[in-house]
């Protein structure tokens, strides 16, 4: 179901919650990741994810990662880029960080984990492509605390299009895409998932629905995306 079909009001949002965060995880066909995020602390320098292959024959297990900020750097090195798993077996991706200058914020990437079948056909070998993995990559800057609820953080202010949302922080924050202008029960959207570090994102609302909006609520979620009790934010004017 295509997260734009989700349009809930405020009884309905817990479950279309786990849609929203749980649709872009891991789905278990094909080449699984172990976790449905990738944490690379710059402290440590690399990470490794897990990926195994869940299919009855052999494959080759294809890794790239892409960026989410424009014009955004490499950082992230990895190892192998494509790799032969057997049924059941396990192979071990490597990732390690690259970087001129030491992180100031987090910084947040996407890597894909796709298996590639061989295919036997009348005209010579094909490939079939399996299940895509699209996991999010975190990079933690080095002596960064860990902080468990980042989306306290953001900054929430009326103007006269609708609603702005800041993130002063030095976090990445994922969170639904359905907000809920209170007092209210009517959700709206926000334009993605996540909220980047010293980014701002804007809600269209009806002049009508800014002026009585005191608060927002949101349902946020963990750095791995797991779910957790819904927020309500002050709204300053």
């Amino acid at each position: 179901m295509p997260i734009s079909m989700c349009r809930p009001g405020l009884r309905a949002l817990p479950l279309c919650l786990l849609v929203l965060i749980l649709m872009p995880g891991v789905q278990a066909a094909g080449m699984v990741p172990q976790t449905p995020v990738l944490v690379v602390d710059e402290g440590i320098g690399e990470a490794t994810m897990n990926v195994r292959n869940t299919e009855t024959r052999p494959a080759l297990l294809h890794t790239t990662v892409e960026n989410i900020e424009p014009h955004d750097q490499q950082l992230l090195l990895f190892s192998p880029p494509i790799a032969r798993v057997e049924p059941g077996a396990v192979q071990q991706v490597r990732f390690m960080l690259q970087s001129t200058e030491p992180l100031q914020t987090e910084r947040l990437k996407r890597v894909i984990f796709e298996g590639i079948n061989p295919v036997a056909g009348v005209d010579g070998a094909r490939v079939n492509l399996g299940v895509r993995q699209n996991l999010p990559v975190i990079l933690r800057p080095a002596g960064l605390p860990v902080e468990r609820e980042p989306w306290k953080r953001l900054s929430w202010s009326a103007t006269a299009e609708g609603l702005l949302v800041s993130n002063p922080s030095p976090y990445v924050v994922r969170l639904a895409k359905a907000i809920v202008p209170l007092p209210g029960t009517q959700a709206v959207d926000l334009p993605r998932t996540w909220i980047l570090p010293g980014e701002r994102l804007s809600v269209e609302l009806p002049l009508n629905v800014t002026v009585r909006t005191m608060a927002v609520r949101i349902f946020p979620a963990t750095t791995y995306g797991f779910a957790v009790d819904y927020f309500d934010a002050p709204v300053t004017h």
